[in-house]
């Protein structure tokens, strides 16, 4: 019987979590059971269904408002990986291109690039991004411009130590007796090569986006409310921690979730791709 191929089993995991919640954001505006942003004063604070005093009308109980909990967290599902993914794309687009210049081109084209990643690897990412969105305001293209400049030093320091490995094969060597220009050898000889490994970082990192965006909408720095993100949602259980716990609980659960699935993703994409580890 065939060895089973590595890292098989978190791929199905991960990629049944995170198409769940995918399809979730995608379809958020079908499936939700009420409009995440409706109040109603006379059924604020209602338990979840399985609590005393819940309801199958609202599954997952009510916030302070009244408004329904599951239909937040549905569109709130939207939100986070909108601004996930789009961060990450942003970050693996700056960062990819900035350490293939850095890795073919050397000189000091590679010392200024690699010493601006260093100085801004010197500062904590949520630091930085505090900083900025505190000065420039949260939105989601505030959010996913800082998360994104924020985090393009990590693909850049991959690509450029791989970029570097890289023009040393023979294959490369080959192409570059032929004439052929540094932009052809490096889309159609280098590139290929990167897109596995930058595959791994790029899903581990929209985990990290997610975390980031999160923890700004938490401390009030994300979207302003009533806009229906986790972080927004986990910050307004955090008030009522003690009377309707819920609210934070459920929010929680759900970023360990998604979180949790794209990790187990990117694990799954490493083995995979090297199976050595």
């Amino acid at each position: 019987m065939p060895a089973a191929a590595p890292g098989r089993g978190k791929l199905i995991v991960g990629l049944a979590l995170v198409g769940s919640i995918v399809l979730m954001a995608i379809l958020a505006d079908v499936i939700s059971p009420f409009d995440p942003y409706q109040q109603n004063l006379r059924l604020r604070l209602r338990p979840p269904m399985w609590n005393e005093g819940g309801s199958f009308a609202h599954t997952l109980g009510t916030d302070n408002f009244g408004r329904d909990l599951l239909s937040r967290l549905i569109h709130g599902s939207r939100l986070s990986v909108m601004v996930g993914v789009a961060a990450m794309l942003l970050a693996a687009s700056l960062g990819t291109l900035l350490g293939l210049v850095a890795g073919w081109r050397g000189g000091r084209a590679e010392a200024l690039i690699m010493r601006l990643a260093d100085a801004q690897l010197s500062i904590p990412e949520i630091l930085l991004a505090i900083l900025v969105v505190a000065a420039i305001g949260g939105s989601a293209l505030n959010l996913v411009l800082v998360l994104g400049i924020s985090g393009w030093m990590v693909h850049a320091r991959v690509v450029f130590g791989l970029t570097r490995s890289l023009r040393e094969r023979p294959f490369v060597e080959a192409a570059v007796s032929q004439g052929a220009s540094g932009a052809f050898i490096v889309c159609r000889h280098i590139l290929p090569h990167l897109l596995p490994v930058m595959s791994v970082v790029a899903t581990l990192q929209v985990a990290q986006m997610i975390l980031q965006e999160t923890a700004l909408s938490f401390l009030g720095l994300g979207l302003p409310p009533p806009a229906a993100t986790w972080g927004n949602i986990l910050a307004e259980g955090r008030e009522r921690l003690f009377v309707a716990p819920w609210i934070a609980n459920l929010a929680g659960a759900s970023i360990v979730l998604l979180v949790w699935g794209v990790n187990i993703l990117g694990n799954g994409l490493r083995e995979r791709f090297d199976p050595r580890g």
